[in-house]
């Protein structure tokens, strides 16, 4: 189950964004990278124990309001679904592909040829989701961490260069920007909507009781964890050891398809290509059976396939819009959900002192979202516009909302507590 939850997590940004940030980092890689695991691993499986204490999202967000449990949990499954992480599967795989197709081959055909056969794949494999451990964790996961043991353990063997001087904005706050890096695997909010696959495909193994269920639900979590730590540090230092080879590189993906090609020549494409094309499978069918299966049981005048259907259709079409385009529209999307997520998660994890000042919940929510949105929308309509909100502490660091927050759940407390005298 551990190994069927990483394939679920580990896609296209958890291959691109860690030999990015060890390039950029440079010589700081060591703190820029402490900061990433926090947001891309620690958060993720506090989601994952968080959610299974409460039983699922619409749950856990239930206890700030059923209006709100619905609305976010909603739009949540959206934004990791088929509007922005599932697109980003088949888009990311093809731009991987695309170097090793032949000459004069017609790239915007390909796209959508290439898209419809990994949909069909993905939709195929999701149509049985209580049978993804057989796929995914048995056959996947294994081959995925395989192809990256090579391509991590030849630059440990044979290094292609040096740490270089670190980049901006890494050189000041190298900490605080890995944090940051972190949302863009948006491994939180997908934490928060994998359990309800990963608690069916437990339930089919046997264990019935919903306390087992969270149990088996939270060290699945930790083996996830565990095993993104690993890849992470290493493909972290791949981005170390290779920019001095290729010091063009703009992406993740180059940085990898450098260091592979470095050592094993034609190859190492090949090997790449097969790295980000079976991570990206993995995801997809992981996030198509998790939305289809939310929608149905909220929605059921749509089965489960019905949904599963559309999703991928809906997906197939977004994604030949193109990576760059899906990664622009995501970026300020996830700067307005992730700062409630956490939120969410941290009194998940405390909810039995929060459930005794039942305001904490809605105040604390209210006010994070508030911040997230008005900061999220400045960022994507007038970026450099300046907000009331840019005087708080850690507003220059991208954390604006964490004092109100704070600020939120003492008063709440107060406010309960005086009013219950």
């Amino acid at each position: 189950m551990g190994a069927t939850l990483f394939s679920m997590f580990f896609g296209a940004g958890n291959l691109i964004l860690p030999p990015l940030l060890g390039a950029r980092a440079g010589e700081l890689a060591v703190p820029a990278l402490v900061g990433f695991l926090v947001s891309a691993i620690g958060l993720p499986v506090l989601g994952i124990v968080s959610v299974a204490l409460a039983g699922d999202l619409p749950r856990l967000a239930g206890r700030v309001g059923a209006r709100f449990a619905l609305a976010f949990t909603v739009l949540v499954y959206l934004s990791i679904g088929p509007c922005l992480a599932i697109p980003r599967t088949a888009s990311t795989s093809f731009e991987m592909l695309a170097p090793l197709l032949p000459e004069g081959v017609p790239l915007g055909a390909a796209s959508v040829v290439f898209s419809v056969a990994f949909f069909a794949v993905a939709l195929g494999l999701a149509m049985r989701p209580n049978r993804l451990t057989q796929v995914l964790g048995r056959v996947c996961a294994p081959a995925l961490i395989a192809l990256i043991v090579v391509v991590v353990g030849s630059s440990l063997v044979a290094p292609l260069g040096g740490a270089q001087p670190a980049m901006a904005p890494y050189d000041a706050e190298p900490l605080v920007n890995g944090f940051l890096d972190g949302y863009q695997t948006m491994d939180l909010l997908a934490a928060l909507n994998f359990g309800i696959v990963i608690a069916l495909n437990i339930r089919d193994m046997g264990v019935g009781r919903p306390g087992a269920v969270a149990l088996e639900i939270s060290r699945a979590g930790v083996v996830a964890g565990v095993l993104m730590l690993l890849i992470y540090c290493g493909l972290g230092y791949v981005g170390v050891v290779t920019l001095a080879a290729a010091p063009g590189a703009e992406n993740g993906a180059q940085l990898l398809t450098a260091a592979a090609t470095g050592h094993f020549g034609v190859a190492g494409a090949a090997i790449v290509a097969a790295i980000f094309f079976i991570a990206c499978l993995n995801v997809c069918t992981g996030l198509i059976s998790c939305c289809a299966t939310y929608f149905s049981e909220t929605f059921p005048r749509l089965g489960y396939c019905a949904w599963a259907v559309a999703f991928a259709v809906f997906a197939c079409a977004v994604s030949n819009l193109g990576l760059t385009a899906i990664l622009a529209f995501s970026v300020p999307l996830l700067s307005a959900l992730y700062p409630v997520a956490i939120v969410l998660v941290a009194m998940g994890l405390l909810h039995r002192a929060c459930d005794r000042v039942p305001s904490v919940w809605r105040w604390v929510v209210a006010v994070t979202a508030v911040v997230g949105v008005a900061t999220a929308a400045r960022d994507a309509l007038a970026p450099g516009a300046w907000l009331p909100i840019d005087v708080l502490p850690l507003a220059d660091l991208g954390l604006a909302w964490v004092v109100p927050a704070v600020l939120a759940a003492v008063a709440a407390a107060a406010w309960d507590v005086a009013r219950t005298r």
